[in-house]
């Protein structure tokens, strides 16, 4: 098969604890499709419990890929992780099996969807110095040397704004540039069917909300302490994992898990608003699939199957 003769892949996105896995699954398990990981967290095996990776009785219900396939030590970014998804996509349609995407990193979608940008090698001096810089220092250059880009980019977000900033210092040229010429993408070259899973915000800080709660009292605790004895390096992408940083806190009794839940919880509040900006953007044309409140995943099952009908 070739082209827009594949089985179709579904993509679907959309913020944390909306519901999206459960709507995967059940998808897949009408549809006979493979489950792939879009999450930038669930990739990584340490942990499993505080990023909510569907549990070992759920992957048995469908194929499951790209879960917890990742060695904290690793760093995966979006351009691996997209060269690993058309890579399993491809091993699906090879069985004759539709592909499901599912997660909430919009960067990694985006990535497989459109392409990576092709940078040149940064140069690891400019890259040192750069990552020597505080934040605020390299926002302000940022600021001066690539405006569009500082533009885009939150003043806090440390990775984005040092990798802009070595993008235009190595290459002498700014970010943009490269990313209008991305490469790679499998949009236009397969039939893909894109949805976003969108709750109220109410409605997804109380779920979050739940969710944590059962996270803390079900070994996410646990599952950090025992992260932490690994003693990687402090730039490694596991360890900004939301929740990691706060029970770090907890267990050297900076705090106590009152205060970690609801140092867990805002953030995560935060990372739903980032994610809805996203998919109100980037994802503005894509299906919606908008539950009432009370809504069970069933629900939306019998909506989503429509991403896989054949066109």
């Amino acid at each position: 098969m070739r082209g827009q003769d594949r089985p179709p892949v579904a993509l679907i996105a959309g913020p944390t604890a909306g519901g999206k896995s459960a709507v995967a699954l059940r998808l897949a398990e009408r549809s006979g499709a493979h489950v792939i990981n879009a999450d930038a967290s669930q990739v990584y095996a340490d942990l499993a419990i505080l990023t909510a990776r569907p549990d070992a009785v759920e992957m048995a219900r469908a194929p499951h890929r790209l879960f917890g396939h990742v060695d904290g030590l690793e760093a995966c970014s979006a351009a691996r992780w997209a060269g690993e998804a058309r890579a399993t996509i491809d091993a699906a349609h090879a069985a004759g099996r539709p592909a499901i995407l599912v997660g909430g990193t919009g960067l990694y979608l985006d990535t497989l969807l459109h392409g990576i940008a092709p940078v040149p090698e940064i140069d690891p001096a400019v890259r040192a110095a750069v990552r020597a810089l505080p934040v605020a220092q390299s926002y302000a250059a940022l600021q001066r040397e690539d405006p569009q880009a500082a533009a885009r980019l939150n003043a806090g977000d440390t990775a984005r704004v040092a990798r802009a900033l070595e993008v235009v210092r190595s290459t002498g040229r700014p970010l943009g540039h490269w990313q209008q010429r991305r490469t790679g993408g499998i949009a236009g070259l397969l039939p893909i069917r894109a949805a976003v899973v969108l709750r109220p915000r109410a409605v997804l800080a109380q779920r979050a909300d739940e969710r944590l709660a059962a996270m803390l009292a079900g070994g996410a605790v646990e599952e950090v302490a025992a992260l932490l004895t690994r003693d990687l390096p402090a730039d490694r992408p596991v360890l900004r994992a939301l929740g990691v940083r706060e029970i770090a806190a907890l267990l050297a009794g900076e705090i106590d898990r009152d205060e970690a839940h609801a140092r867990i919880l805002k953030g995560t509040i935060a990372y739903q608003k980032r994610q809805l900006t996203w998919a109100r953007g980037r994802q503005a044309g894509w299906t919606l699939l908008a539950p009432d409140a009370d809504a069970a995943p069933e629900s939306l099952t019998l909506e989503a199957l429509a991403l896989l009908a054949p066109a």
